[in-house]
């Protein structure tokens, strides 16, 4: 007897369902104070903002992601990581929430891509990819730690868009305001400002 082919698309099997309730006041304030800031970092006059002791943090790495997606519970039913801090902050969203997770990779990182973008940075170009994994009817997420210039969460749209598919939403750790990333990548959820 034989089976029939398998779709190389993954079903889409509900909406996202929330974990629990959005993140308290004190518990933002808590994630917040973990934030390491390094001055002259990568360059003389910038105050690098590394998150990555939230990240070691189990309460606070809990607190930002439940926060990161609480605007849009019910509303995705897939959550797109930007490489590489998103990738962590998307699969526990992904996790909590009983939705899939799509990687937005760095060009050359996979096989064969679903589909590529090109886009301009502030010191020349980058390329940001992703498989081909999805379903016209997924309703995408998309998820990164710091919203600078905007260029890249830009071009995850966009990708997503090639895709075939809707964006729901997007969201970040962190937005450095003096940036205005925003006017570039469009509406965002920002937990924490800079």
């Amino acid at each position: 007897m034989s089976t029939p082919p398998s779709s190389p698309h993954p079903p889409v099997t509900g909406a996202s369902r929330p974990s629990s309730s959005a993140p308290t006041a004190g518990q933002l304030a808590h994630a917040r104070s973990l934030f390491a800031v390094t001055p002259d970092f990568p360059e003389p006059g910038v105050f690098f903002q590394d998150i990555s002791p939230v990240l070691a943090d189990p309460a606070a790495l809990r607190t930002v992601a439940e926060g990161l997606f609480a605007p849009f519970a019910g509303g995705f039913d897939m959550v797109a990581g930007i490489e590489a801090r998103g990738f962590t902050l998307a699969g526990m969203i992904a996790a909590l929430t009983g939705t899939g997770f799509l990687p937005i990779r760095k060009a050359g990182k996979l096989p064969a891509p679903g589909g590529r973008v090109e886009y301009t940075l502030e010191y020349g170009t980058a390329v940001i990819e992703a498989p081909d994994v999805l379903n016209p009817e997924h309703r995408v997420l998309i998820v990164d730690d710091v919203l600078a210039t905007g260029g890249t969460l830009a071009a995850s749209r966009e990708l997503i868009g090639q895709l075939g598919c809707q964006v729901t939403g997007a969201a970040v750790v962190l937005e450095i305001e003096a940036l205005r990333g925003r006017e570039i990548s469009g509406e965002v959820h920002a937990l924490f400002h800079a």
